[in-house]
């Protein structure tokens, strides 16, 4: 076997390790070697499972030895981000006031990827508790994006992402809220999927903010995103939220084309704010598609510029409702000078919490406070409705929205950490998605002079997740260029 098979896709991958021409246990090794070399630069793994890894690899290989599928992602190296729970190793958020926990059970996602074959690398960093933009609120260690050490890989999934474009994962699993995975893969180059919301179960994920969290994948091309959706998608009976809708073979709509599909774009998305240079790679992006027959409109959301300010309402409202839970009694950090009750609840809170967390539980608590619930929350869910209206009305002009990912390419360590807005501002394009509870894709659309990633971002109907692939997969296809790996890789 090569020693970089791991940079194939999942899919190459599953064809070579059924026609034996490769093993699991020697693409794992290879994997392992590979996280060995290369992590100490990126930083992506919080924990790495070599022991487990291996000896579920051995188990892979005796199945198909014995002629048996262990399933669509047989022996296939999978990260997991830091806040699904899982009963090897510990899940912390990357958070101090969850380090050395240990869960009693697994996220659904993580059952299930484990009964398709699936095998765990590792857990992945991430912004504290899926708060922040850039990985850099992790409490843990700074991760780095492989297409420039000296910037950031996005967050909150920033493991995520860099595992996956440093070649130290071959699938890795995130959770978006606000863009959390879809940013992070447009910054380092890789397919991300935020699904529609009860598309994927949230079960054993830790809650940010409850109506706006999804679990998705990070790929190294749509086909890989296709095959996980596939195995993550389903009602879940632990998750009431969960839609008992039919989960189509996503791989299917993959070849449909584009031929006669209606691309909407909002003109709302394409102001002064967008950066001329993702502006450029993005109309090149539209003219592929138009090349392969789709039709382009113009659509209106006319309620987006709302989208920043109704988010971080509405979101940091829920993290100080789910938060609540993690105060030294039960679980987690217990300060050990704490002399009575209080103190325990005041103290573990203060130094377990990094400060972005503690900002936006109280942000939450403010907004949810008597005398401010109507002016702050009640409002912003008023306006989430309109921003739900406004895609309901621009898709019936058209059957996807193409936008950029982000504003610009990944930026340097330390530019907007001081800057709380400015960081906000980061999701200015993808949080929308999120309120209105449709799926999202960011797939590369080129780079920028600066030999860094750019993302192109297409917006389905709730659960049409399969026109969000037909298009991706058609622009994939054809954009006439190959993104190549990122310099560490």
């Amino acid at each position: 076997m090569s020693d970089t098979h791991y940079t194939k896709t999942a899919h190459e991958l599953g064809d070579d390790l059924r026609s034996g021409a490769v093993t699991a246990t020697s693409l794992m090794e290879s994997q392992l070697a590979r996280i060995d070399d290369v992590d100490g630069k990126t930083q992506a793994y919080v924990e790495v499972w070599k022991n487990e890894a291996l000896e579920r690899a051995g188990v892979i290989d005796n199945e198909l030895k014995q002629g048996n599928d262990p399933g669509p992602l047989a022996g296939i190296p999978i990260g997991l981000k830091d806040n699904l729970c899982t009963t090897i190793g510990t899940t912390t958020c990357a958070s101090q006031i969850l380090k050395g926990f240990e869960s009693p059970y697994d996220a659904t996602v993580v059952t299930k990827m484990k009964d398709a074959g699936g095998i765990f690398t590792g857990k992945l960093n991430m912004d504290e508790f899926a708060m922040g933009s850039s990985t850099e609120n992790s409490s843990i260690q700074k991760t780095c994006n492989p297409w420039d050490l000296g910037r950031v890989p996005g967050g909150s999934s920033g493991g995520a992402a860099a595992s996956v474009a440093a070649h130290e994962a071959v699938i890795s699993i995130g959770s978006d809220t606000g863009g959390s995975i879809r940013q992070p893969a447009a910054f380092c180059g890789c397919v991300g999927l935020k699904p529609t919301y009860g598309r994927v179960s949230r079960f054993g994920v830790v809650a940010f903010a409850s109506s706006l969290d999804q679990i998705g994948p990070f790929t190294k091309d749509v086909e890989d995103c296709a095959l996980m959706m596939n195995v993550l998608s389903g009602q879940d009976p632990y998750d009431a939220t969960s839609a008992d809708i039919e989960v189509p073979d996503y791989r299917e709509s993959l070849k449909q084309g584009v031929d006669g599909l209606t691309v909407g774009l909002p003109k709302e998305f394409y102001t002064d704010s967008l950066n001329d240079e993702m502006r450029g790679l993005i109309d090149k992006a539209v003219d592929v598609l138009k090349g392969q027959g789709a039709n382009v409109v113009e659509v209106s959301l006319p309620h987006s510029d709302y989208g920043i300010a109704v988010y971080y309402i509405i979101a940091t409202a829920e993290a100080s409702a789910n938060l609540a839970r993690f105060d030294g009694v039960r679980y987690g950090f217990r300060h050990p000078d704490a002399k009575n009750v209080d103190e325990m609840y005041r103290m573990s809170k203060s130094e377990g919490y990094g400060q972005e967390v503690q900002r936006r539980i109280m942000l939450g608590t403010y907004v949810l406070s008597s005398g401010y619930y109507d002016a702050y929350y009640l409002k912003a869910q008023k306006v989430r409705a309109l921003i739900r209206q406004d895609f309901d009305k621009a898709f019936e002009q058209c059957d996807v929205i193409v936008t950029p990912t982000t504003p610009t390419a990944a930026f340097e360590f330390g530019a907007k950490v001081d800057d709380p807005m400015e960081m906000y501002l980061n999701d200015i394009y993808t949080s929308t998605a999120n309120l209105a509870g449709v799926p999202g894709i960011s797939i590369p659309c080129g780079l920028t002079e600066n030999k860094l990633p750019a993302g192109l971002q297409i917006i389905g109907k709730p659960f049409a997740e399969a026109d969000l692939f037909r298009t991706a997969y058609a622009y994939e296809q054809n954009r006439g260029f190959d993104m190549g790996d990122a310099p560490v890789a």
